[in-house]
């Protein structure tokens, strides 16, 4: 199964931005999909998670700023981003894990990583 994220770009605080992730492949059933960041020199950390009955958690920092949601029909997920701050600048990466139709095998998969640079 294939990630493949979009949407990412510079803009000023204060401002927004929508990312996007589309995941592709054959016979497949996700389950939960969220979206991480890594700033540099800091470790990977959650933003936040869907669930495919559309449960959703935040991390503290982001709550009330940015909104994830999925759309089941394209197997895609969506991060809105709202009053965007400094400490916002990252690398944004999505995931989703789920099982591959048929069997029992799981999967796991990341995104290539979109770049988020918000100016102060």
């Amino acid at each position: 199964v294939q990630l493949q994220a979009c949407g990412g770009g510079l803009v000023q605080a204060g401002g927004s931005l929508r990312l996007s992730c589309a995941a592709s492949g054959t016979f497949f059933s996700i389950h939960d999909m969220g979206w991480y960041r890594q700033a540099p020199g800091k470790q990977r950390e959650l933003v936040a998670v869907v669930t495919s009955v559309g449960s959703t958690n935040y991390a503290d920092s982001v709550k009330g700023r940015f909104t994830i949601s999925r759309d089941n029909a394209k197997n895609t997920v969506y991060l809105e981003m709202n009053n965007l701050k400094s400490e916002d600048t990252a690398v944004y990466l999505c995931n989703a894990d789920g099982t591959i139709l048929g069997s029992t095998r799981a999967f796991n998969s990341w995104g290539q990583g979109t770049h988020v640079t918000v100016s102060s």
